[in-house]
This record gives C-alpha cells, sequence and structure tokens, in this order.
C-alpha cells in the first residue's frame, strides 16, 4: 500500500542562511553511529593489491580519503593500506631491503592484512557514543577503524562502515591535519573539553 502525501511550494524566507555542513554536528556524548562512514550510503574506496604505491597515493588524492580498502576481483576484502603506510619511513626502508625502489612496491607489500583488521561490531556501535570510539581508537594507537556487520542476503560478515579519528576530528570542528596520532587525540579532546 502507498501513502500519497500533498506538498507544496513555497517562497524562500528573506532572511535563509545556509546550513553549514560537517561542523559541530557532533558531540562527545552524541551517538557514535553519527560519525561512521556507513559503506551502505557511501562507497567504499577500494584497490587491487597488485596497485603501485604511486597508483594507490594517486587514488587516495583524487577521492580525498586517507584509507583504501583492498579488496580480491571478488570484491573480497584482503586488507587496507593508509597514507601513512605509503607515505612514511616503511616503503623506503623494504625497497632499500630489497634492492630496489619504491615505486616498485606494490599495495600487497605494504598493506595491513585482514587477520590484522581490528573491527567493532554494528550492534555494539549502535549503543556507543563518539567518545566511546575515540577511546577505542586511542587505546589501539589507530587513526581507523572498521566497523563490521552480517548481510542479511547472504548471511556472511561484511565490513559495514568505517570510524576515522580525522573525520571524527572535523564532525567536532578540529581541523586535523598531519599523521601524529598523538597531536589528532589531543586536538580532538581539546575540542570535547570546551
Amino acid at each position: 500500500m502507498t501513502l500519497s502525501t500533498k506538498v507544496r511550494t513555497h517562497k524562500l524566507s528573506s532572511n535563509a542562511t545556509l546550513c553549514t555542513s560537517g561542523y559541530n554536528q557532533v558531540g562527545a556524548d552524541s551517538p557514535a553511529i553519527e560519525a561512521m562512514t556507513d559503506f551502505s550510503r557511501v562507497h567504499a574506496v577500494t584497490i587491487s593489491a597488485a596497485a603501485s604505491l604511486p597508483e594507490a597515493n594517486a587514488t587516495m588524492i583524487s577521492r580525498g580519503v586517507r584509507l583504501l580498502m583492498v579488496v580480491s576481483a571478488d570484491e573480497e576484502v584482503l586488507g587496507l593500506i593508509t597514507a601513512r603506510d605509503i607515505l612514511g619511513e616503511r616503503p623506503l626502508q623494504l625497497a632499500q631491503a630489497r634492492n630496489g625502489k619504491r615505486d616498485d612496491l606494490t599495495v600487497k607489500d605494504l598493506m595491513c592484512p585482514l587477520a590484522n583488521i581490528d573491527t567493532l561490531y554494528l550492534n555494539e556501535v549502535m549503543h556507543a557514543r563518539v567518545i566511546d570510539i575515540l577511546n577505542a581508537l586511542k587505546n589501539q594507537g589507530r587513526q581507523h577503524i572498521m566497523v563490521e556487520d552480517v548481510d542479511p542476503a547472504t548471511g556472511l560478515p561484511r565490513v559495514r562502515g568505517i570510524f576515522s579519528a580525522t573525520q571524527i576530528g572535523r564532525l567536532l570542528g578540529v581541523p586535523v591535519l598531519g599523521f601524529e596520532l598523538a597531536s589528532t587525540f589531543a586536538e580532538i579532546e581539546a575540542a570535547l573539553a570546551n
């Protein structure tokens, strides 16, 4: 049964302002789900394990993200790779150890494999607050944490979303830059204290 609703147009109010998106929309006690990037609504940015580091970096830049999900040809999650993995010291160290060049390395060489990825379960996230997620990120010493649920169509586990310290900072109105986790959390905690 379809319900029919009548709508009418109106003239825009003369004193209307634009809604500012993304800033100060969440607080420490806000439901955590409000700060989660939900892959049922936003496409996850993915890359192949065989992709080169320059290709992974270019994908991150073009899509405005700092994390890529590494997937197989049939979209099975193999791991993840972050901007820190690509731009940090590790690629240079690995290339030197192999007597090669940084640009010869692939995503597979530096990705965090599936077995090492910590997740939260969606049913727990539904009862958590933003501060609980920040504490989990801080305690794990991580910039990101995945959220897992079960696909109702297949009954199989799936990555449902992700929390990012940077994204939470943005939602709190904190301009978080760089890769230094300690300063990222310090900036976010200072914003929460105000």
